[in-house]
């Protein structure tokens, strides 16, 4: 058989590089190559629409093997990543018994968010709970996260559960500045940070110092800042610490990075295999006794930026593509965000379908069968080293200028990923950036404002604590914000405008901008009343009136705008807004006799629909 397959491969002759790329040069008739096909993400770098094992070849990271230093095809030989509900526990026996009861529904790995910790608190918590097969992580405020890890600790030693525990205490003094903006004294962080770990070192497998990068995901930051600064923060620890006296040995094992998964589905792939090997890189530089010190774990969820209030079930195809990616990039742990959490607090049937997700990738898809199973591939492997180089500038930068502490306290780090949200959400209003059923094919008729209970947001999100500056605080408006305001506004009113599609002319342009107008209108909740075409402006109009219109779209072609738009807007006389759909050559004629409404593909959105709010809606 193997022959047979060699002698038929040996009939297909080798393309070089140069070949491939003269076909395609000559497809696209002159259209520059790069302009057309090279894409430049927001990571700063370009990607290419093909490659070939020669644009790996030198590439030093293809050479390692899963659980071998530098990590980056993972830190394990297996896949088998553990499954994570959150549980809030204010009180905890409840809390114990929604953990026994998702454990029993195949969940290896609890999130307690603990509000009071103390020994007899956490016994309540971990009650019937097998600690060899379920690892358990608590959080809680951070001013009480020594008293919590003292807590968990005297609880698990009077159990004798001390070596087979394994989980962590989220520690993130940082929290304050990013949340609050509020000044974190450097000394303090050292000393509580230094009791933390001492409290902790009768269990081993207990990782106590926090990384919440998921935090500058959900604020909107790019790919390769939440890695860059995931990176200088962990190395913040690790200089801190040893400069307090303690060792590499003693600090790095107790470190745990919260990650963030945006719907990048291949970026994220690379980001997580670009971070472990960064950080066992970070950590060999302080001499460990042993290289399983530069070991990352890390912990996923999956995105609250990217979800929306309306058409809320498409939040379950971005959750679901972004588990996948931190699946196949080898995580320690995946936490999936339920789909509703934008508008009330998740419920039993949303917590079910979210812990469902992971178990489909592993049960039915058996991608906790492959260790790395995008190691080699072209793609993938030149996006690892990408993300890994823009993120490594930013690192070298960070630590260059002051260090992340000090770029914390003077809000440099949250004014650059509020600069980046903020492109974004111009990116969002003008559809560079999509988020279906939001800014691009709305769900016309649907209301979301009965459905609303809450914003989703812990009660420390909404804390001002003594010294905040939220102007140096994380931006916290996910990207649908904007749209999901503009049509809260239009249920709100006691007015729901109506917009007409006046189609005439040529058949498929009218049919086409009608779609388009359609869908833009629609993102602000408006009645959209289509139409097949019409023979006349005046058989137009007249249908618009007896609908009682209050914009009328022009949707026809170009080359015939510059006679139907003039009569249908002077026939109009001011009794609706009149727009044009497109962008026709004549546009500046137009104007010239009063036609002020254009909407076309560079539209910005937002901007257009507020504005038509502004002058239709009513009180």
């Amino acid at each position: 058989m193997a022959e047979k397959n060699e002698k038929l491969f040996d009939q297909f002759p080798p393309i070089t590089t140069e070949e491939w790329r003269a076909k395609v040069d000559a497809d696209l008739k002159g259209v520059p190559f790069e302009k057309k096909l090279v894409w430049r993400t927001n990571e700063g770098f370009n990607v290419q629409p093909m490659y070939r094992a020669e644009d790996i070849e030198n590439f030093t990271t293809t050479s390692s093997l899963p659980g071998q230093f530098p990590y980056i095809r993972g830190t394990r030989t297996d896949n088998d990543w553990l499954t994570r509900q959150e549980i809030p526990a204010t009180d905890p026996a409840e809390a114990n018994k929604q953990a026994l009861e998702a454990i029993s529904k195949g969940v290896n790995s609890i999130g307690f968010h603990v509000s009071e910790p103390s020994a007899e608190s956490i016994k309540a918590l971990i009650k019937d709970i097998d600690l060899e097969k379920v690892e358990i992580n608590v959080k809680s405020c951070t001013c009480k996260a020594l008293n919590l890890v003292k807590a968990l600790v005297e609880v698990l030693k009077a159990e004798g559960k001390t070596e087979v525990f394994h989980g962590s205490v989220d520690y993130n003094p940082f929290r304050p500045a990013l949340k609050h903006g509020k000044t974190v004294d450097a000394s303090a962080v050292a000393q509580t940070a230094k009791a933390i770990i001492e409290a902790a070192k009768d269990v081993p497998a207990l990782r106590v110092l926090a990384v919440d990068s998921d935090m500058l995901n959900n604020a909107g930051a790019y790919i390769f800042q939440e890695l860059g600064y995931a990176l200088v923060w962990g190395a913040q620890y690790l200089t801190m610490l040893t400069d307090a006296g303690m060792s590499i040995d003693e600090v790095a094992p107790r470190i745990k990075f919260n990650m963030g998964i945006s719907s990048n589905y291949f970026m994220e792939i690379a980001k997580f295999r670009a971070a472990r090997m960064l950080w066992a890189e970070i950590v060999k530089q302080y001499e460990p006794s042993c290289c399983c010190a530069g070991k990352m774990v890390a912990h996923a969820t999956t995105s609250r930026f990217n979800m929306t209030i309306y058409d809320a079930h498409v939040n379950l195809l971005r959750s679901q593509t972004e588990a996948m990616s931190a699946a196949l990039a080898g995580v320690d742990s995946i936490t999936v965000t339920p789909f509703d959490v934008t508008y009330k607090t998740p419920d039993a049937f949303s917590e079910r379908i979210a812990r469902n997700q992971q178990f489909l990738l592993k049960e039915e898809s058996h991608l906790d069968k492959v260790v790395d199973p995008a190691g080699g591939s072209y793609y993938v492997e030149t996006l690892t080293v990408s993300i890994a180089k823009e993120a490594w500038k930013l690192f070298i930068n960070v630590a260059e200028e002051d260090g992340f502490l000090s770029q914390l306290n003077n809000g440099t780090v949250q004014q650059a990923v509020k600069e980046t949200s903020e492109k974004r959400h111009n990116d969002m209003a003008r559809r560079k950036e999509i988020l279906l059923g939001t800014n691009q094919y709305p769900n016309f008729n649907e209301t979301a404002s009965q459905k609303i209970e809450n914003d989703g947001t812990c009660c420390c999100c909404k804390h001002q604590p003594e010294g905040s500056d939220q102007s140096k605080a994380l931006p916290k408006e996910r990207m649908a914000s904007d749209f999901e305001q503009l049509r809260l506004a239009t249920e709100r009113s006691a007015h729901r405008p109506k917009v007409f599609m006046l189609t005439i002319g040529n058949l498929a342009m009218r049919l086409a901008r009608a779609q388009f107008s359609s869908n833009f209108f629609g993102c602000a909740g408006y009645e959209i009343i289509d139409n097949i075409g019409f023979n006349t402006i005046d058989e137009g109009l007249t249908a618009a009136a007896e609908k009682n219109a209050d914009i009328i779209v022009l949707c026809s072609s170009d080359d015939e705008y510059a006679t139907l738009a003039p009569e249908a807007y002077q026939k109009l006389a001011g009794k609706a807004k009149f727009v044009v759909a497109g962008a026709p050559a004549c546009t500046d004629d137009l104007k010239a006799i009063g036609i002020e409404n254009f909407i076309h593909v560079r539209s910005n959105v937002l901007e257009t629909l507020t504005s038509f709010n502004e002058r239709l809606l009513k009180a």
